[in-house]
């Protein structure tokens, strides 16, 4: 049986055991923190993804000033690792995992399930926040090489790059914008063309876990998705893309997977970009 090719995830039990070392401090990372204010785990602080790891004025990730702030605030420090969860299995989490990688910080692991293990085990919740103590994070520049940006894109297409569409079926078809309830759109239904479609549920199990090794490289493989090629993933945002970028990269070792976060919702209102329906 074949391992994942890094030590990124933790369990939820080693969560449990560690929350309160002094060198790991645990993140809950959400789209919002409503979840978080109802119940977290233990010494958990909470980081909000529209608020904290997107820069507010420029559509953008943050810059190397904000997430030294970010992290400083925090009180983390280059020797703290930093362990993430939270809900929509991780989806959040994973985005955050991917930009903090990609400013150089290298103790970083995720809890496998997010949420949702934690809460099919009845862990326990507390509702008290942790006082942190700022400090200073050293201002580090970002690894261009995990991001694709627009034009990187559309460069592929002339390429043997693959594409894959971490989508739902429906919104890869051009038959949604965007899952209900979801307020971010786009001009256009559809997707990139010559992009795959491998949404990125078919990576977890029931409870939130990610699935084995080997069941992991048979999903993309069948696909065409091999370690040899260079790989570009896309969703409606960047967050969903970001837990298969974390799948590839973090559990596969694939070495040149880029994570697309301006997404369709970038792509779908380019003005003179082609589409595929």
């Amino acid at each position: 049986m074949a391992e994942y090719q890094t030590n990124a995830l933790v369990s939820t039990e080693w969560a449990d055991q560690h929350k309160e070392d002094s060198d790991v401090q645990l993140v809950e990372v959400d789209e919002d923190n409503s979840a978080y204010k109802l119940g977290h785990i233990q010494t958990a602080i909470a980081w909000n993804w529209t608020t904290q790891l997107n820069d507010q004025v420029r559509r953008d990730i943050l810059s190397p000033e904000q997430m030294a702030y970010l992290l400083g605030q925090s009180g983390i420090t280059p020797d703290t690792t930093i362990v993430l969860y939270g809900d929509n299995n991780n989806w959040f989490a994973a985005f955050a995992y991917w930009q903090i990688k990609m400013f150089g910080h290298s103790k970083l692991k995720l809890i496998d399930g997010g949420r949702v293990k934690w809460e099919e085990e009845n862990r326990s919740y507390t509702t008290e926040v942790p006082t942190i103590q700022p400090v200073e994070y050293p201002v580090n520049t970002a690894d261009a090489s995990k991001r694709a940006l627009q034009s990187d894109v559309a460069e592929a297409l002339h390429t043997t790059t693959a594409l894959i569409d971490v989508r739902t079926p429906q919104e890869y078809s051009g038959e949604l914008i965007a899952p209900q309830g979801m307020n971010e759109t786009a001009q256009r239904g559809g997707h990139i063309p010559g992009a795959v479609n491998i949404p990125w549920k078919l990576a977890t199990n029931e409870d939130g876990t990610f699935k084995s090794a080997d069941e992991l490289k048979n999903l993309y493989n069948e696909k065409g998705i091999t370690p040899d090629k260079n790989v570009i993933t896309y969703c409606r945002i960047g967050e969903r893309s970001a837990h298969t970028w974390f799948v590839l990269h973090e559990l596969l070792g694939y070495e040149n997977v880029r994570n697309y976060d301006g997404s369709w919702t970038e792509w779908g209102s380019m003005i003179g970009v082609p589409i595929e329906k």
